[in-house]
C-alpha cells in the first residue's frame, strides 16, 4: 500500500483529506511525459502559450467558491479573506503572461558586415516547483505560469498541508487544454525530491520555504547540476518616522503583522518608531490589535483564524514567553481572545515592547501573530537595527518625505524596500531576497531570465 499523506485541519484537528504518495513508477512516467511534451511546447509560439495559460487562469477562478472553503480547512485562513489570494493569483498570472513576448524576445546586436548575430532565450526544459502552504496559490503561480510561458514543462510538489491546491492547478490546466504531461502535480516525499535533484532529472528547482530546507535543497541540487531559486525566511522590519501619517500607518502595519495569522515571509515582525510619536503609535496599534476576532475561519465575522498547525502555534507561544521572561512587556488584552488555548492552532495576536536585539523575538523569524516594537532616536539607529538581521526579504519606511525614503532605502540590505506600504508583491518588480532570505528572483522580466538560458546565434553569411 502506498504511503498516505494527510491534511490535519487547524480548524478542528480532524483529517480533512489524504492522498497517496506517488510511486517511483508514477514519478518516472511523469518525467518521461514532461520531457516529451516540452519538446513540442518549446516550439509553440508564445501567443499560443499565452492563450492556454490565460484559459487556465480563468478555469481556476471558476473554482473560487470551493477554493475559499478549502483554504480555510487546509491552513486556517478566514473565508472573508480567501478571495484575496485568488485576486493576487490572477494579477500575477496575467501580468507575467502580458510581458512574456517582450521578456522572451531575442536580443538583437549591432550590425556587423557579413554576419548575423543574436541571443535567444531558450527554455531550460523541466522545472520543479516546490510550493509552501502559507500562500499556496500565490507562491506557486510565481513560478508555474512563467515557467510554462517560457516554454518549459513543470512538476509541482505542493506542501502536505495544502495538497488540494496542487490538484486545483492540475484541474485548471487540464480544462484549459494544456498538452498532456506538460504540467503534473505530484505528491512527493523528501527522498523522492532528493532523487530528482541529485540525479539531474529536472533542470531547475524553485523552492519556497525555510532557510534550513532551502540549504538542503541547494546542496542536493548541486550534485545534479540543477539550477536553484530559493525564497526563504524573513524578519521584515518597518521604520516609522515622526512625519508619518499615523492613522493609515498603524492600520497598514497592524494588517502587515497579523494577516494570515502572521504566517507570511514578508509580514511585519519588528517595528522601529521615532520617540516623538512612539506613545501615540503604540496606543493606536494596540487598540486596533485588540479589535481582531479570533475564531473559526469558516465564520464570516472571523478576522483572525488559527495558525496552520497546533505545533506552530505552541512554538510561537514559547517564543513570546521567552521574550517576556527576558523583560519584554505584553500589551494585548488576552481575555478578549477566548479561543486562544495552548495545544490548539488558535493563537491571539500579541504586541511586545521593551524588546531588544538580544531577544530572538527581534532577530529570528517568528512566523506568527506577534510583533515587537522599539522606540528609537532616528534614521541612523533605524538603519542599523533594520540591517541587524541574517534575513533581507523586504523592509518598509513610513514617512511623508520621499527624499528621506530614497536615502534610507539605499542603505538597507534587503530585496525590496517599500515606502508607505508592506506585505505586497508587484508582479512587475523582481521578487528576491538577500542574505538568508534566499537567492535568485521570480516575477518581472528578471524572473523570465531565471527560467531560460541564453543561446547565441553567430552566422557568417558567406565563406
Amino acid at each position: 500500500m502506498p504511503e498516505l499523506v494527510q491534511i490535519v485541519s487547524p480548524v478542528d484537528g480532524s483529517v480533512y483529506a489524504e492522498r497517496p504518495r506517488a510511486s517511483e513508477a508514477e514519478v518516472d512516467a511523469a518525467l518521461e511525459a514532461a520531457r516529451a511534451a516540452q519538446r513540442d511546447w518549446a516550439q509553440t509560439p508564445i501567443a499560443e502559450r499565452a492563450e492556454v495559460c490565460a484559459k487556465a487562469v480563468a478555469e481556476m477562478l471558476e473554482m473560487r467558491d470551493d477554493i475559499i472553503i478549502e483554504l480555510a480547512w487546509q491552513m486556517g485562513r478566514p473565508v472573508r479573506y480567501g478571495g484575496g489570494e485568488l485576486a493576487g493569483f490572477e494579477e500575477r498570472a496575467r501580468a507575467m503572461i502580458a510581458i512574456a513576448e517582450e521578456a522572451l524576445a531575442p536580443i538583437e546586436l549591432p550590425p556587423k558586415p557579413g554576419f548575423k548575430r543574436r541571443i535567444e532565450r531558450a527554455p531550460l526544459g523541466l522545472v520543479l516547483v516546490i510550493a509552501p502552504w502559507n500562500y499556496p496559490y500565490l507562491t506557486a503561480v510565481n513560478s508555474v505560469i512563467p515557467a510554462l510561458m517560457a516554454g518549459n514543462a513543470v512538476i509541482l510538489k505542493h506542501a502536505s498541508q495544502t495538497l488540494l491546491v496542487g490538484e486545483r492547478f492540475q484541474a485548471a490546466f487540464d480544462r484549459a487544454g494544456l498538452p498532456a504531461g506538460l504540467f503534473r502535480n505530484l505528491v512527493l516525499a523528501h527522498d523522492q525530491v532528493a532523487r530528482l535533484l541529485s540525479s539531474g532529472a529536472v533542470d531547475r528547482v524553485n523552492f519556497t520555504g525555510s532557510v534550513e530546507a532551502g540549504r538542503s535543497i541547494a546542496q542536493t541540487a548541486a550534485q545534479g547540476f540543477v539550477g536553484v531559486g530559493l525564497e526563504l525566511g524573513g524578519k521584515d522590519p518597518a521604520y516609522v518616522r515622526a512625519d508619518a501619517d499615523l492613522g493609515p500607518t498603524v492600520e497598514n502595519l497592524v494588517d502587515g503583522a497579523y494577516f494570515n495569522s502572521g504566517q507570511s515571509c514578508c509580514g511585519i515582525e519588528r517595528i522601529y518608531v521615532e520617540k516623538r510619536i512612539y506613545e501615540d503609535f503604540l496606543e493606536a496599534f494596540v487598540d486596533l490589535t485588540n479589535k481582531y476576532v479570533l475564531d473559526d475561519p469558516l465564520k464570516a465575522e472571523t478576522t483572525l483564524g488559527p495558525m496552520a498547525t497546533a505545533r506552530a502555534a505552541d512554538k510561537v507561544r514559547s517564543e513570546i514567553g521567552a521574550a517576556i521572561a527576558k523583560g519584554a512587556r505584553a500589551h494585548v488584552e488576552r481575555q478578549l481572545f477566548r479561543r486562544d488555548a495552548p495545544g490548539t492552532a488558535y493563537l491571539a495576536p500579541e504586541v511586545l515592547t521593551d524588546v531588544d536585539h538580544d531577544m530572538t523575538i527581534m532577530t529570528e523569524e517568528t512566523f506568527g501573530p506577534v510583533v515587537g516594537i522599539m522606540a528609537i532616536d532616528g534614521e541612523r539607529e533605524a538603519i542599523r537595527l533594520m540591517n541587524d538581521s541574517r534575513y533581507g526579504l523586504t523592509a518598509s519606511v513610513w514617512t511623508s518625505d520621499e527624499e528621506a525614503a530614497e536615502r534610507i532605502a539605499g542603505a538597507l540590505e534587503t530585496g525590496t524596500v517599500f515606502m508607505n506600504r508592506c506585505d505586497y508583491l508587484d508582479p512587475l518588480l523582481a521578487w528576491t531576497g538577500v542574505k538568508d532570505s534566499g537567492m535568485g528572483a521570480t516575477l518581472s522580466r528578471i524572473g523570465y531570465e531565471a527560467l531560460t538560458r541564453p543561446k547565441s546565434f553567430h552566422f557568417r553569411k558567406t565563406l
